[in-house]
């Protein structure tokens, strides 16, 4: 009672529409991703459903993230309910996103073993909640060590990278859309 209708993202339109503005081809993108021309297409015309760990190498092929091709994917709603088992069970690592839809803020929860060596940069600023267990994080030369409770907030632009050092733990990231522009306090005369 009072959810949002819940239906499957259709996220090929959304990678079709990339793909086309950087004027690259099914193939040039399969190279990038390690992903076949075949299942590419499948994806692009909503035959496949892709894995968050295959959204997640078609959106570096595609220099953009995972969580902003979703959210070209679904149009806004006002209300949206996600629900607790909505993750992905190919992955050994869980990640859901907390927050469907093209809005302003993004939200991702991530649960168990994480790629500790891919670098992340977002153009917009972005908050690190350990929900529980605890993170090593590495950012702007500096190693930062969250226990459950803490988070840590990352301006935009600032690379970053990050590992869980217990298993199971939670990690939730906010963050604000790629498609706001920012804007920065101007200094006061």
């Amino acid at each position: 009672m009072g959810d949002h209708k819940e239906q499957p993202l259709r996220v090929g339109a959304a990678v079709r529409r990339r793909r086309r503005a950087l004027e690259l081809t099914l193939a040039v993108v399969a190279e990038r991703s390690g992903l076949s021309v075949p299942f590419l297409s499948q994806i692009e015309n909503e035959r496949a459903r892709p894995s968050q760990s295959s959204l997640e190498k078609v959106a570096d092929a595609l220099r953009t993230t995972a969580v902003e091709l979703l959210a070209a994917a679904d149009p806004a709603c006002s209300v949206d309910v996600v629900r607790a088992d909505d993750t992905d069970p190919e992955c050994r690592s869980r990640a859901r996103s907390l927050v469907r839809g093209h809005h302003q803020m993004h939200a991702q929860e991530f649960t168990g073993d994480h790629d500790a060596g891919r670098e992340f940069q977002f153009r917009n600023d972005q908050l690190m909640y350990v929900a529980d267990g605890a993170v090593e994080i590495e950012a702007e030369g500096r190693a930062y060590r969250l226990g459950r409770g803490d988070t840590l907030y990352l301006t935009g632009g600032v690379r970053h990278r990050w590992r869980a050092t217990v298993p199971e733990t939670r990690v939730v990231v906010v963050a604000v859309a790629e498609h706001i522009e920012a804007v920065r306090d101007r200094p006061r005369a």
